[in-house]
């Protein structure tokens, strides 16, 4: 993927809240590129910035928020600065996103074929036949059985994790280049959610669609990702291939979010747990954010560390990384998931 150029690159990516108590750095510097066909898992604790990430990748960033610098380019073309009318033509063709809330895709009184077959249309000039049987066959993928009845049904009459595979079959009709997906599988359970990352992995293999999966299972992570990006505090702290950065995390926030995983540990052994509780963005500490939780945290952490790249492309921020196994003296980055689930789909 790296003889290519990425179909999605983001530089010192900043979205800031203003606030009467402040200005709170949500999403302070983010940096990342995405190649066609991959897959970027974004793990982080709630409120290290994640959905907002994947909201600014849209526009979706409402006000008191809102993109106060960096650069967000879609096939080399710039998107920071474009009118709203132009950032309506792009969502759902060029770039979609999958809500964790289905309810914030579906309209509660349309039928669910009206929804899906204007989401067609709207960017496509194909006959109303076709873009039913595109709809029907979106369904089919994620799972719905009897697509053709689930067609003429409206929201309400779908469960919860139904909603939900809905939701991503409407993402997922017009193929866009890239989909931002913020924990849509949540609320599925473990054999739709298996089915569904199986499609969605094989979809991007098949298409170059670049997906960005934003979520808390690390097992899925492990399982669906290629790369792996640990935020913190509105900053990635690491990033990596998956393997690498699952097998030997180095910074310490990653490590404690890898030990924390059940599979992890011997049986009988205690998870391990992070300290305290992660910071208010609006007032985040001198230096490094997590130097407060960090058992290896000294003087030199009051000073923000640089992202440094640490070799077979990882990347991380931390004065006192740990080092991975097997080695000595090694600096990287990477991100967290579970043993379960590493296979590839």
């Amino acid at each position: 993927m790296s003889q290519t150029p990425p179909v999605l690159q983001v530089e010192d990516l900043r979205t800031h809240f203003f606030t009467r108590a402040g200005v709170a750095r949500a999403v302070d510097g983010v940096s990342f590129s995405l190649g066609r066909g991959e897959v970027m898992g974004l793990v982080g604790e709630s409120g290290s910035g994640k959905t907002v990430t994947g909201f600014s990748l849209l526009g979706l960033v409402d006000p008191p928020g809102r993109i106060v610098g960096g650069s967000i380019r879609l096939g080399g073309e710039e998107l920071i600065g474009r009118s709203e009318r132009d950032w309506q033509a792009l969502r759902g063709t060029r770039i979609a996103m999958i809500f964790q809330d289905p309810m914030m895709t579906l309209n509660p009184v349309l039928r669910i074929d009206t929804q899906m077959i204007e989401a067609i249309r709207a960017h496509a000039p194909v006959s109303e036949a076709d873009a039913r049987e595109r709809a029907r066959a979106a369904l089919a993928r994620v799972g719905i059985p009897s697509p053709d009845e689930r067609l003429a049904a409206y929201p309400h009459q779908f469960s919860g994790g139904m909603r939900q595979r809905v939701a991503i079959a409407i993402a997922l009709l017009n193929e866009p280049d890239v989909i931002v997906a913020d924990e849509p599988t949540t609320a599925l359970d473990v054999t739709i959610q298996a089915q569904i990352l199986y499609e969605v992995r094989k979809l991007c293999a098949e298409t170059g669609m670049a997906m960005i999966w934003i979520t808390h299972d690390l097992a899925v992570v492990g399982g669906l990702a290629d790369k792996v990006a640990v935020m913190y505090a509105g900053r990635i702290v690491e990033e990596g291939p998956v393997d690498a950065v699952l097998d030997g995390p180095l910074h310490p926030y990653t490590h404690g979010l890898v030990g924390s995983v059940p599979s992890q540990n011997r049986r009988g052994q205690k998870l391990t747990q992070i300290p305290g509780m992660a910071p208010s963005l609006l007032s985040l500490p001198p230096g490094c954010s997590f130097a407060p939780r960090c058992a290896r945290a000294d003087g030199a952490c009051t000073a923000m560390p640089d992202l440094v790249a640490a070799g077979g492309d990882r990347a991380m921020r931390c004065h006192h990384p740990h080092q991975p196994p097997g080695e000595t003296a090694v600096r990287a980055t990477g991100e967290v998931a579970g043993e379960t689930g590493r296979a590839r789909a």
